[in-house]
């Protein structure tokens, strides 16, 4: 398959406002991260909170500006776009933010809101854009559409609210979609519906996703292949069925090993890495997980271990074999 996505040594750091006589201080958010999404796959980003997945996931739609780095769609270079070219482009890529209430005005309809980016890109006529927007709301399940299309945020429930920003994300017809942990804030109960419409639309619209989440079984329900990321950095890139089956970075293997198992006979691993993910202001040297990592050698400490490939397709960034 051809590549549609493709982000080159993406760095981005953020300067922390401090007093005039203290050090600058920076934040790390994203370290030197490369990869490609092929048209039609799913590609799932994963790993703890403070890892970089959001940051990385604007970068490529060009929401914040890299500090170094390139974003290509379809072989073009995006980060040498003018304001003219980026706004044309916003038609073909769209986000699904993790906040969907959040991400809705309060004084705009729901109408309103999915409606706003087809007025923001001039398509189709003024007249018949009331009738595109009740059309993608029913593919989303807002239904009856005519109904809900007069309601505010406020009046909407979780799920209600999520297919809602699906609808204003897919009004565009966009090729690409960065999916901000879309069912974060959703009830457990409506969840899987949530991920099963994520399917079925992206079979229905020819759709490429970024998905962005820090749940593994969500990641093996919807992705072919996933990126797990800590402090910034890709740590492994497998398959699906590759990672599940074999993973090798020893962070990979704690997150797997997290994920809870409806059987109560078995039990937690007890060599689960303890503590939390280490300030983005000053990472560890050499690997990022080394404080943390069971198996941690000295040279874990002294330089940054590369993407390896360890099986065909299936990179890692770790001194095992």
């Amino acid at each position: 398959m051809a590549t549609l996505v493709k982000a080159e040594r993406l760095v981005k750091e953020f300067r922390v406002k401090s007093a005039i006589l203290s050090p600058k201080k920076i934040v790390h958010a994203v370290d030197d991260v490369s990869f490609e999404i092929a048209e039609g796959e799913v590609l799932g980003l994963a790993g703890e909170s403070g890892s970089g997945k959001s940051t990385t996931g604007r970068l490529l739609l060009r929401l914040i500006e890299p500090t170094s780095g390139r974003v290509e769609y379809r072989g073009t270079d995006v980060t040498a776009f003018g304001s003219e070219e980026l706004r044309r482009l916003r038609q073909k890529i769209q986000i699904v933010f993790q906040d969907p209430v959040s991400s809705l005005s309060p004084r705009m309809s729901v109408g309103q809101a999915i409606g706003h980016p087809l007025e923001i890109h001039r398509l189709g006529a003024k007249e018949s854009r009331k009738e595109t927007v009740l059309s993608i709301m029913e593919k989303v399940g807002l239904s009856p559409a005519e109904y809900i299309y007069r309601k505010y945020p406020h009046q909407l429930s979780g799920g209600q609210s999520q297919r809602v920003v699906l609808a204003r994300a897919l009004v565009t017809r966009p090729d690409f979609v960065v999916a901000d942990e879309p069912i974060a804030m959703a009830d457990v109960s409506v969840r899987a519906l949530i991920l099963r419409l994520m399917q079925d639309l992206k079979a229905e619209f020819g759709l490429t996703y970024l998905f962005i989440t820090h749940d593994l079984a969500t990641a093996k329900y919807l992705c072919d292949r996933v990126a797990i990321m800590y402090l910034g950095r890709i740590v492994e890139l497998a398959s699906r069925d590759e990672l599940f089956s074999k993973p090798h970075h020893p962070y990979a293997k704690a997150l797997l090993a997290a994920v809870p198992i409806p059987d109560p006979r078995v039990r937690k691993p007890k060599n689960l890495p303890t503590g939390e993910i280490p300030s983005a202001i000053d990472p560890p040297g050499g690997c990022h997980f080394h404080p943390r990592c069971p198996h941690a050698m000295k040279v874990c400490s002294e330089g940054r271990p590369p993407l390896r490939e360890v099986a065909p397709g299936h990179v890692s960034a770790c001194y095992l074999d």
